[in-house]
């Protein structure tokens, strides 16, 4: 019979296959191994197993003609004994079969042992170290295998997916960490749905009837009162379609304030008084000085307001955003949706918001007797709608617009208090 040993799964399995063996009728009847290592005979006597397990060929019952060989190098099997207690049982030993014992016949299917021919042409029995073949085992190890490879498969796709949400989520947080550019009136939208050619038309129809009722006034009625009754109607005539315009939408961005903008007015209006003084010096062959007239000396009484208040903060309140909100809005909208060009459209409505602009002061008499005077106030215009065109915003040219006016009231109050005689209307 062939020593056994416990498997993983507690299972019992054969280690190697003993050979069958003539034994002379003169031997003594086996001793049962199981019995033997619990330390009972077949009778239930005690045994004289040995108390180490180990197997000692000499004094076990193998017959005297057949050789046992112990290959003290294999560890010692272990098997599990009828108390429950795992045990070490004997060594395997090796055995050398006469060599007139017939051939031992072909191990079973899944057993260990194996059967070599010595020199002396003897059947010998040795213990392989390898695994019992299983086929089941060896197909379910193979199809776990395939799981698993599947499985890592599967969980690798998984990884990749995750590394790719992973990046993609990475990407959507630095570009909503990034400042995103807003969008502005000119590149049209829902905020200018309403800025077409017929508010052109009503703004144009709005000023003509103001510029008519301010002559009428300045003929019919004349002198002071109907100068202000003229530069109310004015004012009337351009506030009402601008607040109109407004009330329905407000362009994207168009009232926007950057600090950058006071830079623009700065430089942009002092440079344009710059160039104005340059022109009229041309236009009249020599420099001359603004002022205000006096009474006795001194300034009229309510010179604070009609030369101060009025050219310095209302006018040009008034005048930018009718014609560089309500007309150079509207006319670069309308031209954009004929054009699909916006440098088209820029140019078209700056041109006709400009020519707009001079013609009110020529209509109003606030243009000099140069033709200095109306071009500086066509650079103003001019400027004005390029500044509103580029940046979006109505500041810039608003304040250019202040700096200009106010440069002259500066220049005039010096020129005033110095003596100095002659002047040019403001825009």
């Amino acid at each position: 019979m062939g020593a056994v040993s416990e498997s993983n799964e507690g299972r019992e399995e054969p280690l190697f296959e003993a050979p069958d063996v003539e034994v002379p009728t003169d031997a003594p009847p086996p001793v049962d191994a199981a019995a033997e290592a619990a330390g009972t005979d077949d009778a239930g006597a005690p045994g004289t197993g040995a108390a180490d397990g180990d197997v000692d060929p000499d004094e076990s019952d193998v017959p005297a003609d057949v050789r046992v060989v112990v290959d003290a190098g294999i560890p010692l099997p272990v098997a599990q004994t009828p108390g429950g207690e795992a045990g070490v049982l004997g060594e395997a030993p090796d055995i050398e079969v006469p060599s007139d014992a017939p051939a031992p016949e072909a191990a079973a299917r899944g057993r260990s042992s194996r059967f070599t021919r010595s020199d002396s042409g003897d059947w010998v029995a040795r213990r392989s170290s390898t695994e019992p073949f299983d086929a089941d085992a060896d197909a379910s190890a193979a199809l776990a295998a395939t799981g698993v490879l599947a499985a890592d498969a599967a969980s690798d796709a998984d990884d990749d997916t995750d590394d790719e949400d992973d990046e993609a989520e990475a990407r959507r947080r630095r570009r909503s960490r990034r400042p995103r550019k807003r969008r502005m009136w000119l590149q049209g939208g829902t905020s200018t749905q309403h800025w077409d050619w017929l508010l052109v038309g009503w703004a144009v129809v709005s000023l003509g009837a103001g510029v008519l009722v301010a002559t009428a006034a300045t003929e019919f009625v004349g002198g002071v009162l109907g100068g202000w009754i003229g530069t109310i109607a004015l004012w009337v005539a351009m506030i009402v379609p601008t607040v109109y315009a407004l009330t329905r939408s407000v362009p994207r961005g168009l009232f926007r304030f950057r600090w950058t903008d006071v830079l623009f007015g700065l430089v942009f209006g002092v440079l344009l008084r710059i160039v104005a003084g340059l022109l009229e010096q041309s236009a009249r062959g020599a420099s001359v000085w603004p002022s205000y007239p006096t009474v006795d000396g001194q300034l009229a009484g309510d010179w604070w307001f009609g030369d101060l208040v009025v050219p310095v903060v209302i006018a040009p309140a008034v005048e930018e955003l009718f014609f560089h909100v309500l007309l150079l809005v509207a006319l670069y909208t309308a031209f954009r949706r004929l054009t699909r060009v916006r440098a088209v459209a820029g140019f078209g409505a700056a041109l006709v918001s400009t020519g707009l602009f001079v013609l009110l002061h020529e209509l109003t008499g606030s243009l000099g007797t140069t033709w200095a005077s109306g071009a500086a106030i066509a650079l103003v215009g001019l400027v004005g709608a390029t500044l509103v065109l580029v940046t979006g915003r109505i500041w810039g040219a608003l304040l250019t617009h202040v700096v200009f006016n106010a440069s002259y009231v500066v220049l005039a109050l010096v020129g005033t208090m110095a003596g100095l005689g002659g002047g040019v209307g403001l825009s």
